[in-house]
């Protein structure tokens, strides 16, 4: 538990004024997500707001990435949406509660880990696909409503101002710091915008135009629910793609951190922590969530690295809820526009698009279709999962295509075949081309020297094979064999018939098999 109390990582030199400066700005574009989520998910604003607080103060603390900012997400919001039609918003709670406890089991699990086999393709086709969607999602601030609640585009003199308060938020974020770095440029494109539409009384939309932020501290609630094994059968399928969009979400963003700060988080250390502020947010009337890729690159591109600015940022949000509303309400959604449409360029790894006919073309396909994935559907757990399934097997294939033979018959009259590349259900029929069983003289020896018996069918391979030179009385050896080949062909003692020999040489200690 010790390791959890290094509140503001003392170990490095934290700007204590970088910190601040930077979390005041993540709880500024905090406010239209949240709320943005919550209606996605059929719920209140402040539902999404408290998530925010609860979400980003418990994973501040606690989080194996400091700078990484968590809060309510549209990843959670598209999985509970169905949930919150059918049963209501108690059972969202209780969703919440029971994910935040599978996340925390996974944390303790070590199960963070697994994602070291997401390959760099989906990472990039995740990325880039996160990067559009922020992109996208900035486009209903350039409609309006009509007297019957219908959105349609905005024209004229309404779209122009529009487009202009963007451009010149984003013109703010590019340039300043080229002359300073003193300041976020993100917050200081707020500021300036927030002057310029007060101060001259600019027709623009606001964050109160949007909804009411005003509301007291999240109040501590357990869910109204039957505590039945029903109850469980009707949550816990939505609580388990929760906790699994929650924990991919959070780890790949954290990847993303690592890279960019070039440093390195703790990943089974962020899945605990995001399993309890899930917990947490569950009992204070929140709609749950994860790590957001936006605003974790709005804090480190501000310079933040400590999780003070994470802190700062849920504080501030709970400020701006309980005493601030009024204030806040003013800020004109163009300003926040602007800030999220510079998150999703410097999100987009534009890199990937000049490896486009200089990588190979199955890692270009996964990417591409990582990123359509994340897209059209909003499913990032299926999104990451179809990608390393797609990885995974073009991997197979590749090294099923490596297996080769080097053949000789030494002066004993002994047949020797040399294998080169692992033996495993993939490469099973290349091995078997290369013996010529019916014309090898009566004494044959496999080299494993540079190969390995990888699975249960390269096992059951090497006994199909024994079978067919037993057949013609022939005697088969093996050699060379790694330590966990040997355990393998020892735990299958039952199923293969073959010698095992020793290479006194190579200092191989192997046990016989099976003698014939």
């Amino acid at each position: 538990m010790r390791a959890y109390l290094n509140l503001f990582d003392f170990k490095q030199k934290v700007n204590y004024k970088t910190e601040v400066l930077s979390g005041l700005t993540v709880a500024l574009a905090l406010i239209p997500e949240a709320v943005a989520f919550a209606f996605i998910a059929g719920l209140s604003p402040l539902t999404g707001l408290y998530a925010a607080f609860t979400m980003g103060f418990v994973t501040s603390i606690f989080g194996g990435r400091p700078g990484m900012i968590s809060g309510a997400t549209g990843a959670v919001a598209v999985v509970i949406v169905a949930l919150a039609k059918t049963h209501g918003v108690e059972y969202i709670f209780a969703t919440v509660i029971l994910a935040g406890i599978l996340q925390f089991i996974a944390g303790m699990l070590r199960l963070g880990k697994f994602i070291r086999l997401v390959p760099h393709p989906v990472m990039f086709g995740f990325v880039n696909g996160l990067a559009i969607i922020i992109f996208m999602a900035q486009l209903v601030q350039f409609k309006t409503a009509d007297a019957a609640g219908i959105l349609h585009w905005m024209t004229g003199s309404q779209l122009y101002t529009m487009l202009g308060l963007v451009l010149l938020t984003m013109l703010i974020i590019w340039g300043l710091p080229k002359i300073t770095k003193a300041f976020p440029s993100s917050l200081a494109a707020i500021l300036v915008i927030s002057a310029i539409v007060i101060g001259f009384g600019v027709d623009t939309r606001t964050v109160g135009d949007v909804a009411s932020i005003k509301g007291g501290f999240p109040p501590f609630h357990i869910p109204a629910i039957p505590f039945n094994f029903e109850t469980l059968q009707i949550i816990f399928p939505y609580a388990a793609i929760v906790a699994g969009v929650g924990l991919i979400e959070s780890l790949l963003t954290l990847n993303l951190i690592d890279e960019i700060t070039e440093t390195r988080g703790n990943g089974n250390k962020e899945a605990a922590a995001q399993g309890m502020a899930n917990i947490v947010t569950g009992l204070f009337s929140g709609m749950g969530g994860c790590a957001m890729i936006g605003q974790s690159l709005i804090n480190i591109s501000a310079g933040a690295r400590a999780r003070l600015s994470g802190i700062v940022a849920s504080v501030m949000l709970l400020v701006f809820i309980m005493f601030g509303s009024s204030l806040i309400e003013k800020v004109p959604m163009a300003a926040l526009t602007g800030v999220m449409v510079m998150v999703s360029i410097g999100t987009f790894e534009w890199v990937s698009l000049r490896m486009i006919g200089k990588m190979p073309r199955h890692d270009i396909f996964v990417g591409i279709l990582v990123a359509a994935v994340t897209i059209f559907l909003h499913n990032l757990a299926l999104a990451v999962l179809i990608g390393v399934i797609i990885s995974a097997l073009v991997f197979a294939w590749e090294s099923a295509k490596r297996i080769r033979a080097k053949k000789y018959i030494d002066e004993h009259g002994i047949k020797h075949y040399e294998i080169y590349g692992p033996l495993f259900f993939g490469s099973i029929s290349a091995f078997n081309e290369k013996f010529d069983v019916a014309n090898d003289p009566g004494e044959v020896i496999i080299d494993f020297k540079d190969s390995r018996v990888a699975d249960m069918s390269g096992i059951e391979a090497l006994n199909k094979l024994t079978e067919r030179y037993s057949k013609l009385n022939k005697r088969l050896h093996l050699r060379h064999l790694s330590e966990d080949c040997k355990l393998l062909l020892k735990n299958a003692d039952n199923l293969i018939e073959v010698n095992v020999l020793e290479d006194p040489h190579y200092k191989v200690v192997v046990d016989s098999i099976r003698n014939k």
